[in-house]
């Protein structure tokens, strides 16, 4: 599939939907129906990931694409393959799509080799490793759907090798401008925001 199709599978909705839905392979038009496939979907990817095949070694970008992949590919064609169009936010852009693949590279190779796998780490070290590649991945914001929850896997996978359990994201939901606060804080490799958001979630210890 080249780029010039993924962009343009990217930017269509499903025709039916008011532009609510992204086309996708189920035929799905209503929001509601989508989000409740998307989730029942997460569900059997965190299986897989936290309890059939728990993760011991380092996280890669490979890994990552795969999870996308896995959890979307019975949804959208373009699953597991990086966002061919620029998105934002509430005013807040995300990065270019056309610096995705560099970014993810270099991302690769200063967080993910850095801070992966987290066995043995202790409560302070494991906090510092989740908001570093927290904060990076939500950047770059490298897929078109999906990239909050496949971030909150990564660190839900990084506490259970360090020996916790998932994270309550419920802190999170509770004070949105907190965490937004957070990731913005990011841009100016300032992670202690997010470290604080999630030492509020990392809540399950070892045992």
């Amino acid at each position: 599939m080249s780029r010039y199709e993924i962009s343009g599978l990217q930017n269509s909705y499903q025709e039916g939907s008011d532009g609510e839905v992204l086309a996708n392979k189920l035929g799905i038009v209503r929001r509601g129906d989508m989000d409740e496939a998307e989730l029942m979907l997460l569900r059997k990817l965190y299986f897989a990931v936290l309890r059939e095949h728990p993760v011991e070694g380092r996280i890669t970008v490979r890994l990552i694409r795969d999870w996308h992949r896995r959890w979307l590919g019975n949804i959208y064609r373009w699953a597991g393959l990086e966002r061919s169009v620029n998105m934002s936010k509430d005013g807040f852009p995300f990065a270019a799509a056309d610096r995705i693949p560099a970014l993810l590279a270099e991302y690769e190779r200063r967080f993910l080799a850095r801070y992966t796998p987290c066995t043995g780490m202790d409560r302070a070290a494991l906090c510092e490793a989740i908001a570093a590649t927290h904060v990076e991945f939500i950047l770059i914001h490298p897929f078109r759907e999906g990239n909050g929850r496949i971030s909150r896997l990564m660190a839900d996978v990084m506490a259970g090798q360090a020996g916790w359990g998932p994270l309550d994201y419920s802190a999170w939901e509770a004070n949105k401008p907190r965490y937004i606060h957070a990731i913005q804080s990011g841009l100016a490799g300032d992670y202690a925001p997010m470290r604080d958001r999630v030492e509020e979630v990392l809540v399950r210890g070892p045992g």
